[in-house]
């Protein structure tokens, strides 16, 4: 979930002077608008410490009028009220219509601690999140606009961040010995905050997590989209926000998440005619165990069209007994299954115990075309995050291997292997005018992959992103992941670590 905040994004100098001055003066205008407007705006924020939350707060009252701002911080729990329900402490700061809100960790901040001091267990967890959704949800139909925004360090970055501000003379007063101790369990933070992300990031009441290694960046990706959320709001009153509306004020997000794929990765075919049949005898070994064992598996297979899915299938189909594999290539949805939730078919095709079930594309259909090409409205698309996160938890609780993959390719590539398919008699049927059209809208299909794995990358079903330019590497490299998921699945349940990459030398 946090890969797409760990990108190393920074603002030069350019970027921050050509919009700072219109994002200050669209932040003001909005403002005096709400003056007038029937709903108040609630905007959380948390994240990794030393990520900037403080400074972020000041930066936005900097840039507003501060008189049109309630800014409150939540770091401490106030000794007045309780002895009341944990709740009554925000209704009584609440913002009115017409105004503004701005919190340092709010309702989150005890349960998340809580949670990370296992002083709570995962139920209890779930069982608070579950009450901070419907207070947000209650806020929300009664018009409120809400934001939430997760600032995130890598343990890197955090380390980092602590040893330039203890060298600083004029700032090492901010480094206090618990945030090393901070540092240390930097993963049972994230791990806990990807959980809590997941159950509470709603249509109604969005997160958006921020990469804050650099202060420039952070504070105008902040500031943008809480500007864009506004300026919808107050264009439509009567319709909320789009969810997940990331890829707002693109100049500042100049990187996706597919930009840290490496193409240039590659295999020769001799160096694969040596690597394939060995991946292919290892993963067949694992799947025998778990076929003994009785543990179900499934892959899934997305990517850009002609970046080489039904080749990597055809190698992992050849490892295996093929009485125990079935491959399911999703297209459209039928009368029947447009009838239906749209999960209901996939939920039809799962494996029995022992057996291994393969989606040529998948339920993340809802999020990438139906998103894209307008299939699916707004709210649809922004809530299936949440229900594939549960779908996906559901399997992986039930002992289900997943393993799910997105092969990249460039754009220049894609072209090249269509223009190819078109010479190819016993390829052509590959290829459609509907591929052609599709290559127009590449750049919101890469906004819809960033905010896929930004929302359904977590600790239980990790998105594996593929290169494969070369075709070779691309198979050996599947077969060597999916072998992976298994053999950790066999041992216990270790998390499997994407970036290993031993098998190619």
């Amino acid at each position: 979930m946090f890969e797409t905040a760990e990108l190393g994004q920074v603002v030069d100098d350019e970027t921050w002077e050509g919009h700072v001055d219109q994002v200050r003066e669209g932040l003001l205008e909005v403002q005096q608008a709400l003056r007038a407007a029937d709903f108040p705006v609630i905007v959380v924020f948390a994240g990794i410490e030393k990520a900037g939350v403080g400074d972020t707060l000041n930066r936005l009252n900097t840039w507003m009028d501060p008189r049109g701002i309630r800014t409150l911080g939540y770091a401490m729990r106030d000794v007045e009220g309780r002895d009341l329900p944990p709740f009554w402490r925000y209704w009584s700061v609440l913002p009115t219509r017409g105004r503004m809100g701005m919190y340092d960790g709010a309702w989150y901040h005890q349960p998340l601690c809580s949670a990370i001091d296992q002083q709570i267990n995962e139920a209890t967890f779930d069982r608070e999140l579950a009450e901070i959704n419907a207070f947000e949800k209650m806020l929300a139909d009664d018009g409120a606009l809400i934001l939430k925004f997760w600032l995130h360090l890598g343990a890197k970055q955090q380390a980092d961040r602590l040893e330039a501000l203890a060298s600083d003379p004029d700032q090492s007063w901010r480094v206090q010995p618990s945030d090393w101790i901070e540092l240390e369990r930097h993963g049972q933070v994230a791990a806990q905050a990807e959980h809590m992300i997941a159950r509470t990031s709603t249509p109604e009441a969005p997160w958006h997590i921020v990469e804050g290694t650099d202060p420039r960046f952070r504070d105008l990706r902040v500031s943008m989209l809480l500007l864009a959320a506004m300026q919808r709001r107050l264009d439509r009153p009567e319709a909320p926000s789009p969810a997940h509306d990331h890829w707002a004020g693109a100049p500042v997000l100049p990187r996706s998440i597919l930009s840290t794929v490496d193409l240039k990765r590659s295999l020769k075919k001799s160096e694969s005619r040596d690597l394939l049949p060995r991946a292919q005898g290892r993963l067949a070994r694992l799947q025998r165990e778990a076929q003994a064992r009785g543990i179900p598996t499934v892959v899934v297979f997305e990517g850009w069209d002609a970046a080489g899915k039904g080749g990597s299938i055809r190698q992992v189909t050849q490892a295996l007994d093929a009485r125990q594999v079935a491959a399911w290539p999703v297209a459209a949805p039928t009368e029947d299954e447009k009838a239906n939730h749209y999960m209901w078919r996939f939920w039809r095709r799962l494996p029995p115990p022992g057996c291994v079930t393969i989606f040529d594309r998948s339920w993340y259909g809802r999020v990438l075309v139906e998103r894209v090409e307008g299939f699916a409205s707004p709210e649809a698309w922004s809530r299936a995050y949440a229900e594939i996160n549960v779908f996906e938890r559901a399997l992986v609780r039930h002992g289900t291997v997943l393993a799910k993959f997105w092969l990249h390719i460039s754009s220049e590539e894609q072209e090249k292997r269509f223009r190819q398919r078109a010479e190819v008699p016993h390829k052509r049927w590959k290829l459609t005018d509907e591929d052609w059209r599709n290559r127009e809208k590449w750049p919101d299909y890469e906004a819809a992959v960033h905010d896929m794995v930004e929302r359904t990358s977590t600790r239980v079903a990790p998105w594996s992103l593929v290169p494969a330019e070369s075709k070779e590497y691309a198979r050996v490299e599947v077969l060597r992941i999916l072998a992976d998921h298994l053999e950790a699945a066999l041992e216990g349940g270790l998390e499997v670590d994407p970036e290993r990459d031993d098998s190619l030398g």
